[in-house]
């Protein structure tokens, strides 16, 4: 039961972070950030954010840091728009699956030449 609540509230919270990290953050170190996943607790105390950044290694490092900056501001907004007991803390992470993929088909390509 409390991991079918757990998945509902990550969902909806990856809903919210997209719209919260594309309109309601200013931070210039923040850049395109796609929100990919996010894991829930089952006690839902924390929270995994798992982000994807379009820009280079530097870009990914200052986008992590203005996160990490604007933390506290995320997840205020996100406990105005989820009615829960207490909101999650936050951890963000890079995504490496989608690099991950697209190294393996570039290689499939080359292969395939």
């Amino acid at each position: 039961m409390s991991q079918l609540r757990a998945n509902r509230v990550s969902e909806q919270m990856k809903k919210e972070l997209g719209e919260i990290l594309t309109r309601k953050i200013k931070d210039p170190r923040v850049g395109f950030v796609t929100v990919t996943d996010v894991e829930v607790t089952g006690d839902l105390q924390q929270a995994k954010v798992y982000i994807s950044v379009l820009g280079d290694e530097k870009q990914k490092k200052d986008t992590l840091l203005g996160l990490a900056k604007a933390k506290g501001f995320i997840r205020s907004e996100i406990g105005q728009r989820i009615r829960l007991r207490k909101t999650p803390e936050l951890t963000f992470e890079y995504d490496e699956a989608y690099e991950y993929g697209n190294r393996i088909e570039t290689i499939l390509r080359d292969l395939k030449k």
